[in-house]
């Protein structure tokens, strides 16, 4: 087995930087900038690249990283790698689908369960106003509702889409997906004491997804214009919910301001933005957005199951 020289730019588990350097690989973990990276990886020898989507490794830097064989993308968008070049190159660029499924799955539902009874207002008053307002707070933030029984919409079947499914299934909403490539697909929810469930979901045209549903989460990589913009918005039930936690750009932020403003959609949440890391104040402000910094994959699990899969392909790539 090859012994190789890692840059993981952007963090790796520390269980996973342990098994590395256990079987002989030097492992490096400081960040290093944009406009240094070539630099560093030639002078390093890195073989090896593990990058999240804080990294890009475009044109530029591939035509000057000589030693690079391996490109890992701990995640599952590969939006930030020109991949089409890097395999002209001779790199393999390879990336984690499924370790964060379920993570990602997970943020959404909470931000629709803290949307539907105005967590992330109340949480924003209550500090300023508790102990002077408390009662004119709690009228505010009354009138909440329950999921159960309300349809969820899914915009992109893959297999966020199916873990956020099944937790959707396990609240008792209905649930409507659409995903161009799939027809249908089983889900098995396991339960404790060994009990599971088996559950079939055809997949329906988009417009009938957005005509039906109360709230829609999308799961679908990086695009060229918006999935969701003022047609799709106008086609939506009034006071539903829009969720994008899958790439900034899918969902027009314009038009999603437009749309609460106006009271068309009840409340909406991101976790993705077109311009990160400099979200607009407009949407950093608005009472109506639930917030979070690209956080879908980080929980310790997720960054866990990503760190196994990456030493598992390394390995492959040093046999």
């Amino acid at each position: 087995m090859k012994k190789l020289n890692i840059l993981a730019n952007d963090g790796i588990a520390a269980s996973a930087r342990m098994q590395l350097e256990k079987e002989g690989h030097r492992v490096f973990t400081e960040k290093v900038e944009q406009e240094r990276l070539a630099d560093f990886i030639n002078e390093n020898n890195i073989q090896v690249l593990v990058v999240r989507s804080a990294t890009k490794v475009r044109k530029d830097l591939l035509d000057k990283v000589k030693p690079l064989g391996l490109i890992i993308r701990a995640g599952v968008g590969l939006d930030n790698i020109d991949t089409d070049y890097a395999a002209q190159k001779g790199i393999t660029v390879q990336n984690t689908p499924g370790a964060s499924s379920h993570s990602v799955a997970e943020l959404v539902m909470a931000h629709l369960l803290g949307g539907v009874r105005f967590l992330h207002q109340s949480n924003r008053e209550m500090p300023l106003r508790g102990d002077t307002d408390f009662k004119a707070l709690k009228k505010a933030y009354s009138g909440g509702t329950e999921v159960k029984g309300k349809t969820l919409g899914i915009i992109g079947f893959g297999r966020i889409g199916r873990e956020l499914a099944k937790m959707a299934i396990g609240l008792e909403m209905k649930v409507l997906a659409y995903d161009p490539f799939i027809d249908e697909a089983e889900l098995r929810l396991i339960f404790f004491d060994g009990q599971s469930a088996g559950f079939r979901i055809k997949t329906v045209t988009k417009e009938e997804v957005l005509k039906n549903a109360d709230f829609i989460s999308l799961h679908v990589p990086a695009q060229k214009e918006p999935v969701i913009g003022p047609k799709e918005m106008e086609i939506m039930k009034p006071g539903a919910a829009i969720i994008n936690a899958a790439r900034g750009g899918v969902v027009d932020e314009t038009a999603l301001i437009k749309a609460l403003d106006e009271g068309k959609l009840s409340f909406a949440a991101l976790d993705v933005f077109a311009d990160e890391p400099t979200p607009p104040v407009r949407l950093l402000m608005h009472p109506k957005l639930s917030l979070t910094p690209h956080t879908g994959a980080s929980t310790r699990e997720a960054q866990e199951r990503i760190g196994k899969e990456i030493v598992n392909k390394i390995k492959d790539f040093a046999s």
